[in-house]
């Protein structure tokens, strides 16, 4: 019934996810509200953790992308499934630092990292930089020079690949803020640019194609482009190249209307291409790196609503307005990304009505969902958004001044608070009111 595994119905017609009453973490919590659930979210690394070790022989590593999700709870966890991390500033990076999560399964990524950050993960050693542009590669060796260090490198490459989504979320072409391109060769230059510094090793590549993305010849294409830049590095620089991030942005479930593929399958088609590639072009099989991205977290979250006011204006639309919205979850106001929703205090009710779901901000633009199908919706219900686990939190804000809502994890039953709700005083807790004003 459910797009999640997460999700069921109990006896009282209520949600529940992990084991726990939605009603009653309403009541409990309060909303706005956002759940994950616990055993989903260590299935689903596990399940991308196996399927590495099986069809790369272990000879590989599964990134957890930080920004998906990023709290000291959520690191620790995803560090006891066996997963490295995927950071991509210097506050997700020190996140996980503060959770205990060894440097040395941590890769940094970013196309503007600063002077600060950089001499951060340097002085903390994570695994790899992964380099963005030349203005970055230099920084990198004078910094490591500083400090006295070889830093270990890589160097984000743009493939050229059309990976058949959003716009907003396509970042393997050329026209991309990010990486370094192919087809005009500033990918080859600045390797060979960096094979003459003294304080950087080069020791990959990476390529990302883009996100929600739900067919594997993208990503079997990408692999090979990338395994013939690394031929051609090595034949021509004399450089062998030790791993190859191919990235990841495998499609998640979010309506009925999405149809992922099995998320080990895709590991197991690339990695057919990748070996037989490297077996007729007689080079070693490279360290293989994937960043799975949302799909660890997506659908095992939700978040809980209540409804405040239903309007219902004759022959044009109806609003259900809750008291979240563009504060908690942007993503429909900057990619009109879609989703389903379910009255939690009457799980199985009929769809009769299409409404459009909208947040509180005094913006016109502050909708969850625009002219879906619901069950008739009354005040005070309460309602359930599925598949929030990624990128809902992570982009939250205080627009309007609006605190975040507190993050919950459950599993079998019981719920444990894993971000504390904010309060009034944390939105005022930066300012100041200057002595001479």
């Amino acid at each position: 019934m459910f797009i999640s595994k997460a999700l069921s119905i109990n006896d009282k017609n209520h949600l529940e996810i992990g084991g726990c009453d939605c009603v009653e973490l309403v009541n409990n919590f309060g909303t706005p509200l956002y759940v994950l659930d616990e055993s989903l979210i260590r299935e689903n690394c596990r399940l991308y953790k196996n399927a590495m070790d099986k069809y790369y022989d272990g000879n590989g590593i599964v990134l957890y992308a930080s920004k998906a999700l990023s709290t000291m709870a959520i690191c620790k966890l995803v560090d006891q499934e066996g997963l490295g991390l995927d950071v991509v500033s210097g506050g997700e990076l020190y996140t996980a630092m503060k959770a205990g999560y060894p440097m040395d399964k941590i890769y940094f990524h970013g196309n503007n990292k600063t002077c600060e950050e950089l001499e951060f993960a340097i002085s903390k050693d994570i695994r790899r930089i992964v380099v963005d542009n030349r203005e970055e590669l230099g920084r990198i060796n004078e910094i490591a020079a500083k400090q006295g260090k070889v830093v270990n490198i890589s160097f984000r490459i743009k493939p050229g690949i059309d990976a058949h989504t959003h716009d907003f979320v396509q970042t393997g072409q050329i026209d991309s803020k990010f990486g370094v391109a192919l087809e005009n060769g500033e990918a080859f230059e600045i390797i060979a640019e960096a094979s003459k510094m003294s304080n950087v090793k080069v020791v990959g590549v990476h390529c990302h194609i883009g996100s929600q993305i739900f067919d594997l010849e993208p990503f079997k294409l990408a692999a090979k482009v990338m395994l013939d830049f690394i031929v051609k590095v090595k034949n021509e620089l004399d450089i062998e190249i030790d791993e190859l991030n191919l990235g990841g942005g495998f499609g998640i479930k979010y309506t009925e209307n999405d149809d992922p593929i099995e998320y080990d399958h895709y590991i197991e088609s690339v990695s057919i291409v990748v070996k037989r590639m490297c077996e007729e072009k007689g080079i070693k099989l490279p360290f293989i790196v994937m960043e799975p991205g949302r799909s660890i977290v997506a659908s095992a979250g939700i978040t809980l609503y209540k409804v405040g006011a239903v309007k219902d204006i004759k022959n044009v639309r109806t609003y259900v307005s809750v008291d979240g919205g563009m504060t908690d979850n942007p993503r429909y106001a900057l990619y009109q990304s879609k989703y389903e929703a379910v009255i939690a205090n009457r799980a199985d009710a009929p769809k009769v009505q299409t409404v459009t779901i909208a947040g509180k901000c005094c913006e016109s633009g502050d909708l969850l969902a625009k002219d879906i199908k619901m069950p008739e919706i009354k005040a005070g219900d309460i309602l359930a958004v599925l598949a929030t686990g990624a990128y809902n939190y992570s982009m939250s804000s205080n627009y309007n001044r609006i605190p975040r809502p507190p993050v919950l994890l459950v599993k079998n039953g019981k719920a444990r608070v894993i971000v504390k709700r904010e309060d009034y005083d944390d939105i005022i807790r930066n300012d100041i009111i200057p002595e001479d004003l």
